[in-house]
């Protein structure tokens, strides 16, 4: 009986990466996965997952940035999953360099190890933060890409490195574009877990940002799938294109709170809180996605509808396991 094949994830640490090794996993991948080397020796998320699953996964320390980890990770590889990044927006005005560097010169990295050793498919991650606030809508991939923060610039200089490996050197590289995910184990850092981590933690008065940007939110499984679907259909279909991934919706941040009370049954009172608000010129107001490429190459449509989303969301928060894990009471930048 031939071996399950092998896939490699970078940032499988992460929230979206712990999802995707599961699910990879699931649909019959055994995993290498690289989590960023640290002195705790803490395999992030990767900690949390079931024994069963963890027995498929073969964990490595290392860190997109040094070229030899990436090379160590992928070999022998069929596809190699890209999620290594720094994310958080507020972070990029204060340490743009980092965001360079693991960003950017992190896909190159890959993109190398890729090309020399001849993997077979490479899948990409941007963000639908590279778009800034939508021109038109919904959003298609064809959209200008207007950058509004260092991360976005970062974020689009690795897409751009990842087409152009493709045009120069025929690097079988696709590039997904994942609208807002959201789900169990996220960040603090983003806007569902900010608001759910302060209600499970007893509080019914919230502190956000500006509360009028509206955002496409999809569940991280969803999400996941997403990044199968374009690493495992025909490379007719997918490489050397990009696509986005996310529902067709939107809804404000004022609105997601409003529905997040009712999901959570807590009459909530918001305030914005001015550490929170971005500079004006790089607040993106508006996404909302047009993922019709990406459903007419693969099939792949989300399976969560964002109330149902919130609900699991919810659920994982409200575990006081989970929810140690957190600094609710902070603005975790």
């Amino acid at each position: 009986m031939a071996s399950a094949p092998l896939v490699a994830v970078t940032g499988a640490e992460g929230f979206i990466g712990s999802h995707l090794t599961e699910a990879l996993v699931a649909s019959g991948h055994r995993v290498r996965a690289m989590a960023q080397y640290n002195s705790f020796s803490s395999y992030g998320w990767l900690e949390t997952l079931a024994p069963e699953v963890l027995a498929e996964v073969e964990i490595v320390l290392g860190d997109v940035r040094d070229p030899g980890s990436v090379r160590g990770l992928v070999t022998g590889a069929e596809t190699v999953y890209h999620l290594a990044a720094l994310i958080a927006i507020p972070y990029s005005y204060q340490a743009p360099h980092s965001y360079v560097d693991t960003n950017v010169t992190g896909t190159l990295n890959v993109l190398e190890a890729v090309r020399h050793l001849e993997i077979p498919r490479l899948v990409h991650t941007s963000t639908s933060e590279t778009y800034g606030t939508a021109q038109t809508v919904p959003i298609t991939e064809d959209h200008p890409i207007n950058t509004q923060s260092p991360y976005a610039a970062s974020k689009a200089g690795g897409d751009r490195l990842a087409d152009s490996y493709h045009a120069s050197f025929e690097t079988p590289v696709v590039t997904l574009r994942p609208f807002n995910t959201f789900g169990p184990r996220q960040s603090m850092r983003a806007v569902i877990p900010t608001v759910i981590g302060q209600v499970a933690s007893g509080s019914r008065e919230i502190t956000l940002g500006d509360l009028r940007p509206t955002r496409d939110f999809t569940f991280v499984a969803d999400t996941a799938q997403a990044f199968i679907a374009v690493g495992t259909a025909p490379a007719d279909a997918v490489v050397g294109r990009t696509f986005n991934a996310g529902t067709g919706g939107e809804i404000s941040v004022g609105d997601l709170v409003r529905l997040i009370g009712k999901v959570m049954e807590a009459d909530l009172d918001v305030s914005e809180d001015e550490q929170r608000i971005r500079p004006a010129a790089s607040e993106v107001m508006r996404l909302v996605a047009d993922a019709s490429r990406l459903r007419a190459a693969t099939g792949w449509a989300p399976g969560h509808d964002l109330e149902q989303g919130l609900a699991r969301t919810v659920e994982f928060f409200r575990d006081p396991a989970n929810l140690a894990r957190y600094k609710t009471d902070i603005y975790n930048i």
